[in-house]
């Protein structure tokens, strides 16, 4: 959750509409004689409410919305398909629309498979902290107080895995860049130096040269889960281009990451290590401020049960910045700028009780470089097998006003989940 520095539902664009229809097309013509179909969905409440007095835009909701959601799939042979969508009323927005969060097929081998279409890619070992998990997250919904699935964000991709004897190779191929999603300042306040300028932001073009390739190699190495990753495409969240008052182009830098991760039993839990190169390939000297420079990161984790039902785990997150004297010297003044080290700890507690049935949770962010939080306390019980809801809340504090959690310390908000799952 590193990075911080654009609404609307994910649609699928016309471009893509022609490959849709056509793999239907492929789907039926294949199993039209054997099929199994299965159907469920949810129906849910969703609404979080602002502890520090209006918003921005003068109302009293960071998210308020009815959603019903459909999932859909179909069995034939070797062939699957598979689809889950939103239909949704947006209070704040009086708006109603429809959401594809997933719309792929799956074709299956014996030694390889691969799945193409809308889908949801999640790699790493992190809790809430992504390292070589490079795909598009929805920070928005996590600070709005969304249930935890909404924070990944779909990717029309192929994704191909392969099994050979020596290891698990997963690669994903993602021609249309999808960037990451932050709080608007509509709903929430943010600390932004350059909010008095007109923005427009740049995504990377459609083009071959511009695919997103990621590549997962990974084997379980006696009881240790040992990964390799690398990752070519681009940052995310945007960078500053181009300053022409009033106005500012936005826009995503290339980057290559390489990584790693290890999980095994150690003691009475398990622990993770993680870690990530990122090449900042427009900026590898570290000259332009407005870039990320080249950094490494690193991840170690812990979890353990201490007692029956009572969970416990710690991470400590470590961000090292490279060409550090090159981004000072080149610092705009008067901009507040980034250490060379910074690191932080979370802490997530998760109690049940009542036969499983409540849940009690507890997860922090303290960023130690900076001095600011975030903590998340919920209270999840499933009133039958097909209902359940949740209440808790997001405290921001601490840090300066443009640090991570400190930016967004007027933002506390209770929310409430409702779902009814058939």
């Amino acid at each position: 959750m590193k990075e911080r520095k654009s609404h609307r539902t994910n649609r699928i664009p016309a471009r893509k509409d022609i490959l849709i229809s056509l793999l239907l097309i492929l789907f039926c013509s294949h199993g039209a004689y054997a099929m199994d179909v299965g159907i469920n969905g949810f129906f849910q409440l969703n609404y979080s409410y602002s502890l520090q007095g209006r918003n921005p835009d003068g109302g009293d909701f960071k998210w308020a919305e009815e959603r019903g959601q459909i999932k859909l799939e179909l069995l034939s042979d070797k062939l699957r398909l598979f689809s889950k969508t939103d239909l949704y009323y947006d209070h704040i927005d009086k708006e109603a629309d429809t959401e594809f969060r997933e719309l792929y097929i799956d074709y299956t081998e014996t030694d390889w498979d691969l799945r193409i279409g809308r889908q949801i890619v999640t790699w790493g070992l992190g809790d809430l902290v992504f390292i070589n998990d490079v795909f598009p997250k929805d920070y928005e919904a996590f600070f709005s107080g969304r249930p935890l699935e909404y924070m990944k964000k779909p990717v029309d991709a192929l994704k191909v895995n392969l099994y050979p004897e020596v290891a698990t190779i997963n690669m994903v191929i993602i021609p249309f860049f999808e960037p990451d999603r932050f709080p608007r300042r509509r709903r929430f306040y943010l600390y932004d130096p350059m909010a008095t300028f007109d923005k427009e932001r740049i995504k990377p073009a459609t083009t071959f040269d511009n695919t997103e390739i990621a590549i997962r190699v990974y084997k379980n190495i006696s009881g240790i889960e040992a990964s390799l990753y690398l990752y070519r495409g681009y940052y995310r969240s945007p960078s500053v281009y181009q300053i022409s008052p009033p106005g500012v182009k936005l826009y995503h830098p290339p980057v290559t990451v390489y990584g790693f991760s290890l999980q095994g039993a150690v003691l009475r839990g398990v622990m993770s290590i993680e870690a990530g190169y990122y090449d900042s390939r427009s900026d590898r000297d570290g000259s332009d401020p407005y870039v990320p420079n080249s950094s490494m990161r690193f991840l170690m984790g812990y979890q353990s049960q201490l007692w029956e039902d009572f969970t416990a785990g710690v991470q400590y997150f470590v961000d090292y910045m490279n060409d550090y004297r090159e981004y000072c010297h080149n610092l705009p003044s008067g901009m507040p700028g980034d250490r060379r080290y910074s690191h932080m700890l979370t802490l997530r507690l998760t109690q049940l009780l009542m036969h499983q049935t409540l849940k009690l949770s507890f997860f922090s962010f303290w960023e130690l470089s900076d001095g600011d939080y975030l903590v998340n306390p919920e209270i999840k019980y499933s009133l039958s097998d097909n209902l359940w809801m949740a209440v808790g809340g997001f405290v921001f504090g601490g840090g300066e006003r443009w640090s991570q959690f400190g930016s967004l310390d007027r933002n506390d908000n209770l929310y409430m989940q409702l779902r009814y799952e058939f």
